[in-house]
């Protein structure tokens, strides 16, 4: 059945939906009365596949940097998930004992998952959790321990009436929330286990003339309420009572001391970011401001302070000027475009200084590290 136009006479939608309810109560889903805050598994029983925002296309990973030392990621989980190991490879389910002593920490509005698993054992429950919720995973490299979900429509925003949810049903594409989402999971290996932080990103399609016949996609903020029921959601998937994961998620107490505002410097051209706390606190906000503004981090190694990241100049992005995305990560168009530098953290009495340099480990005094550090400022702020 082809989808019906959005401008279909009332009369007919009312037929269809008349028609809908005779066919029986099995028509309508258990969600309709549910109120449940997201819900995109319902996405992927559409007509007509989802559709990627054409801005937000992510270019292929180069693996060129290779962990030297130190390096924080997932290393070894590259094993667990291989598809070609068994499914009785797969780690145990998590034990009690260590379900009780998942906690969340919270520092603003940042709140992440203290587990006391090791990222080789979480890596695959991880995929597990998301590909269970309707999404599938465009990125997910154990080596840096990055997950990325595609861009996802909450079907849980429309109107929840029993004949929209019909029509709705019947036609597939008929009704839109006019948004999409995606989630990027990172996990961080700490000495006592795993840290786990999900950050979200959001995109609406608004018109893109004043005659309104085209529409395109645009940056919405991101909404830390999202990653929030999420790492509760998670917390239920490795173990937690439901009541107890939303109660930890709620009750995360933050940071005792607020973040400081950053300051930004140039001296001889290069521009610097410093931020008034210790190593351990400015790693973990800078990593997570790199996962919200979008960047493509193809590696890190936290014992140098280093964040291996690609970018892309807006003036060599090309005449089409495509949406901040495409020029952020790369215009898929011409993927020479997109550029590698480093993100080094530097801590020096209780202070960590942000810079920029070039993928060789030179200082870099170009404009693209200006707008890098500066991107990193707002989003820090």
């Amino acid at each position: 059945m082809k989808p019906v136009p959005a401008r279909t006479p009332l009369a007919a939608l009312a037929a269809l939906a008349a028609l809908g309810l005779t066919a029986g109560c099995t028509t309508i889903g258990d969600g309709l009365f549910s109120g449940d805050k997201v819900d995109y598994r319902s996405a992927n029983v559409r007509v007509q596949p989802l559709e990627v925002p054409p801005d937000l296309t992510q270019l292929a990973r180069d693996g060129r940097y290779q962990p030297q030392r130190g390096v924080v990621s997932a290393a070894a989980a590259g094993a667990a998930v291989a598809p070609a190991a068994p499914a009785a490879s797969a780690p145990a389910a998590v034990a009690l004992a260590s379900v009780e002593a998942m906690r969340v920490e919270r520092d603003g509005q940042q709140r992440w998952l203290v587990v006391p698993q090791t990222p080789e054992q979480l890596w695959p429950k991880l995929k597990t959790f998301w590909e269970g919720r309707g999404f599938t995973l465009v990125q997910a490299d154990a080596q840096t321990g990055v997950m990325e979900t595609n861009w996802s429509e909450n079907r849980a925003k429309l109107p929840n009436d029993a004949v929209r949810n019909v029509i709705g049903r019947v036609l597939g594409n008929l009704y839109d929330t006019g948004e999409r989402d995606s989630f990027r999971t990172r996990i961080e290996r700490t000495a006592t286990g795993s840290e786990v932080y999900i950050t979200h990103r959001g995109v609406a399609e608004v018109y893109a003339d004043e005659r309104k016949e085209t529409t395109t996609w645009r940056l919405r903020p991101g909404d830390p309420q999202l990653e929030a029921e999420f790492l509760s959601r998670l917390m239920v998937a490795l173990g937690s009572p439901a009541d107890l994961a939303r109660t930890a998620v709620a009750a995360a107490a933050p940071a005792s001391a607020a973040a400081a505002a950053p300051l930004v410097t140039t001296t001889a051209q290069v521009a610097t970011l410093m931020l008034a706390e210790p190593f351990d606190r400015a790693w973990r906000r800078v990593g997570v401001a790199l996962d919200r503004s979008g960047f493509t981090v193809e590696d890190r190694d936290r014992a140098a302070g280093l964040y291996f990241v690609r970018y892309v100049d807006p003036k060599s992005a090309g005449k089409e000027e495509p949406g901040f995305w495409a020029k952020l990560l790369g215009n898929p168009v011409n993927p020479l475009a997109a550029l590698r530098y480093r993100v080094v953290l530097k801590t020096t009495d209780g202070k960590t200084e942000v810079s920029v340099q070039t993928s060789a480990g030179a200082p870099d005094t170009g404009e693209n590290a200006r707008n890098i550090v500066t991107r990193l400022a707002q989003e820090l702020r």
